[in-house]
């Protein structure tokens, strides 16, 4: 399945940018190449760099990887909530309230990709193990209509705009 099987009114205007910084390649494919792809580009990075914040109050590029896990793991709840037909709308979570509760900049760089490693097997399996039917199912999630398969290319184009956000501002 590719990005551009997924129409429009299965996901958010806000989710559009995402959805298109997941390229067009397959689903499943570029769930784990994209990972491949961060874990290399991260452990190119110079180690002094790890703990810079390219302006008052933004985040330190560990703390970055660490929202990226959280985030995936978010997303990866909610496909499987909808993914089995709970009509219960799912609420929004606090990036920001996520990001000041963790110990991020204290950990070693290998422990956040490993973690990131394991999220992402996980999402991967669970995808994988989605029915045609299940990737079409749409719920509600920040109060906006989403569905399965478009949360799978979330995940993708989440991780790759941090990834650029990486290259402009923290590089």
């Amino acid at each position: 399945m590719k990005r551009t099987d997924v129409p429009e009114n299965e996901y958010s205007v806000f989710n559009a940018t995402y959805i298109n910084a997941a390229g067009d390649g397959d689903l499943y494919e570029d769930l784990e190449i994209s990972l491949h792809d961060f874990i290399r580009f991260v452990q190119d990075i110079s180690m002094d760099k790890f703990d810079y914040r390219y302006a008052l109050g933004k985040w330190t590029i560990k703390e970055i990887i660490q929202h990226i896990i959280d985030t995936e793991r978010v997303f990866a709840y909610r496909a499987l909530r909808i993914s089995r037909n709970d009509k219960t709308p799912l609420p929004g979570f606090d990036e920001n309230a996520f990001a000041l509760n963790t110990d991020a900049n204290s950990r070693h760089l290998q422990s956040l990709l490993t973690e990131l490693s394991i999220v992402r097997q996980s999402t991967l399996a669970l995808f994988k193990n989605f029915s045609e039917e299940q990737l079409k199912r749409i719920g509600i999630a920040s109060n906006n209509e989403i569905s399965v398969r478009a949360i799978g290319f979330i995940i993708i184009g989440h991780q790759k705009h941090h990834q650029k956000v990486y290259k402009e501002r923290y590089l």
